[in-house]
């Protein structure tokens, strides 16, 4: 249970950094750091819930399914 809040949490977080380079994006004018800067976060995160994702499913905590069946 605890794995699932923790992918949950990343996933949220990735959302929320790509919710702050729109905001960044739309609001700044002609300045992109702030929009680079979360959308450097959000590959780093991605990278980092994926890496997670295949530790979890070496060490058994998490059971991947086929799809269907």
């Amino acid at each position: 249970m605890l794995i699932k809040i923790i992918i949950i949490i990343l996933f949220l977080l990735i959302l929320a950094s790509l919710v702050s380079a729109l905001i960044h994006l739309v609001s700044n004018k002609g300045d992109g750091r702030g929009t680079v800067r979360a959308l450097t976060v959000r590959i780093a995160l991605s990278v980092f819930a994926f890496v997670f994702l295949l530790i979890c499913a070496q060490m058994g905590w998490i059971q991947p399914h086929g799809l269907g069946g």
